[in-house]
């Protein structure tokens, strides 16, 4: 019996969607190129991921190797220069440097946004989500405008375990927290206040731990008296794309664009101890409108 037309049309197509011209043209629909068409559908294999994931372990393998010799290389000459000139900046550029070099190494690049709130002519408390290591090294580049005069509070086990950087701190005025000490976290948070009355900022990781959801964790209140104290703003910053670069428990960094967002500040004027909570609860809503918008 002969087929309808309608049948033979049909056949026809089948037909030529199971020919390798057939395939090509189909792969081209969205208008792709034959080669673009390959690469589409290549970059969706566990082949490609695999690549990719050895690309990425390859290229963290020269980060970390390339910072290490920079801080150990130049680190020691950049600090006798800096006691012998009494130039902390000295450090800084050194610091940056440093960033540049791990995160070109690693394909990692960022654009800062709102860097005219940036508190050129005070002190200020930065205040950021943490979902990832690569959030400090990002930020501290966003707010290369007030270096030498940011300064941060990090955890006091770090004195031991990199002796360089030990020293380097004590030489900026980074101030050492304890936590789980409860007398030296309140003088530590006073020291921090009086840098911060006398014009220095702080970068501050409320949440004092890296959250594997990319949730806000509860923030942690120090941060908060010691800006009241200082008499210094809230600075909200919200970081974006640094959790898909490097997840937690993970060395390996994965190349990416990291999105910064710099906040209009959160006055403390008038404020005191019984404020903290609700300096918390405003800080934390502007970095969930910056986690949430374009």
């Amino acid at each position: 019996m002969a087929k309808s037309d309608e049948e033979a049309c049909w056949a026809y197509s089948t037909e030529e969607q199971r020919s390798p011209r057939g395939m090509h043209r189909r792969s081209n629909a969205a208008g792709l190129s034959p080669r673009a068409a390959r690469n589409v559908s290549f970059g969706r294999t566990p082949v490609a991921e695999f690549v990719r994931a050895v690309v990425a372990t390859v290229r963290s393998a020269s980060a970390y190797l390339s910072v290490a010799l920079w801080v150990l290389v130049l680190g020691p000459v950049g600090m006798l220069l800096a006691y012998a000139f009494r130039r902390p900046a000295i450090l800084y550029a050194l610091g940056r440097g440093g960033v540049r070099l791990g995160l070109g190494a690693a394909g990692i690049r960022f654009a800062a946004t709102g860097r005219s709130r940036v508190q050129v002519g005070r002190g200020a408390v930065y205040c950021a989500n943490h979902s990832s290591n690569l959030e400090p090294p990002i930020i501290y580049m966003a707010l290369a405008a007030i270096h030498p005069r940011l300064k941060i509070l990090y955890k006091a086990e770090l004195r031991t375990a990199i002796p360089v950087l030990r020293n380097a701190f004590d030489l900026v005025g980074f101030v050492p927290i304890e936590r789980g000490n409860r007398d030296q976290s309140a003088r530590a948070i006073d020291q921090a206040a009086e840098a911060l009355a006398a014009g220095e900022s702080f970068m501050i990781f409320p949440e004092g731990t890296r959250s594997r959801t990319g949730r806000l964790l509860p923030f942690k209140k120090g941060g908060f008296i010691m800006a009241i104290k200082g008499r210094a703003p809230i600075v909200p910053v919200a970081v974006q794309g640094a959790d898909a670069a490097m997840h937690k428990g993970s060395p390996v960094i994965r190349p990416v664009t990291v999105q910064v967002k710099i906040g209009e500040p959160i006055p403390v004027d008038g404020l005191d101890f019984k404020d903290r909570n609700d300096l918390i609860d405003r800080t934390r809503r502007a970095i969930e409108a910056l986690l949430a918008g374009p």
